[in-house]
């Protein structure tokens, strides 16, 4: 049985996030994303006002004349989202747990994605790959992974990126948009490490990913005085920490500061979008100018 409370929290995001797509985000997500489903279909002469980037100059240099290369969308697309579930999502402070983020993150993507009539997979993650939903459309399907969310018990409590985006490389081979939400704080982002990246650069061949990290401002600092036992979500190490001493609070925030901006320079030297999302932002405003972004850089 599921908790009434734990009912009514997917209830609200459920509702919200359908209720954020078809007000606020409507139209954003299609003009962005409409190119991920094209295949060849066939060549024909080339006609004034043709886009010269569809020249295709093989066929052109055979015949003599000009030819341009025509596609076809296809009717629907796959999105899948790679969904952490590791023990430090359970941190939040004034505005709720990064894992109530990270339900309502999934379910304004999976509601855009079954708008646009496209399918939904997801792959839940920790330090192993936990549990695998294959794509599927509708709107109970949104329901089905909100729920999961909040239900699922995961085995794991660390943080495997490299194993989760591996997994997908191995189930997949139809080009998909994938979304990586995390708050990538596992062993494998770890400064001066190589971490996912290989496995980062290796899906990227093939579909098209963009990062999304889920984090509190709050993770970022010590209150101002008094003995601090610190606990390591993941792996339950725990030290005792002076948050009165100005030195310690200077070394615990760039301690964590370092391991933000790793992920950083790792997504960049990837080429892979990161998109940053925190417990305070709104998920639609974040989103859409995301959107915008690349609905700027593809124009």
């Amino acid at each position: 049985m599921i908790p009434a409370h734990v009912i009514k929290k997917i209830r609200q995001i459920h509702i919200k996030s359908r209720r954020t797509v078809n007000t606020l985000m409507a139209g954003q997500y299609r003009s962005v994303f409409r190119g991920s489903g094209i295949e060849f279909e066939e060549v024909r002469e080339y006609t004034p006002g043709d886009d010269v980037k569809s020249i295709d100059w093989n066929v052109s240099a055979r015949s003599g004349k000009v030819f341009v290369k025509q596609y076809r969308e296809e009717r629907e697309s796959i999105v899948m989202l790679l969904v952490d579930m590791s023990a430090s999502l359970g941190f939040g402070t004034r505005f709720g747990r990064k894992l109530e983020k990270t339900a309502e993150l999934a379910s304004v993507l999976a509601f855009n994605a079954i708008k646009n009539n496209d399918k939904v997979g997801v792959i839940f993650f920790t330090d192993r790959v936990e549990k695998y939903i294959p794509p599927k459309k509708g709107s109970s399907h949104v329901w089905r992974v909100i729920k999961e969310i909040f239900t699922f018990v995961p085995e794991g409590r660390g943080t495997d990126v490299g194993a989760a985006l591996d997994f997908m490389s191995r189930i997949s081979k139809k080009r998909s948009f994938v979304f990586v939400i995390s708050d990538f704080l596992g062993r494998d982002s770890a400064p001066r490490g190589d971490g996912y990246e290989r496995a980062l650069k290796t899906l990227r061949r093939r579909h098209e990913i963009v990062g999304i990290r889920v984090f509190d401002t709050g993770a970022f600092h010590l209150p101002a005085s008094g003995m601090i036992t610190f606990e390591d979500f993941e792996t339950g190490e725990t030290c005792l920490l002076d948050a009165g001493d100005k030195r310690t609070r200077h070394w615990f925030t760039e301690t964590k500061t370092a391991l933000h901006s790793e992920t950083s320079r790792l997504f960049s030297k990837a080429r892979v979008d990161l998109v940053e999302l925190s417990t305070a932002d709104s998920t639609s405003d974040v989103l859409t100018r995301y959107f915008r972004l690349r609905e700027r850089r593809q124009g």
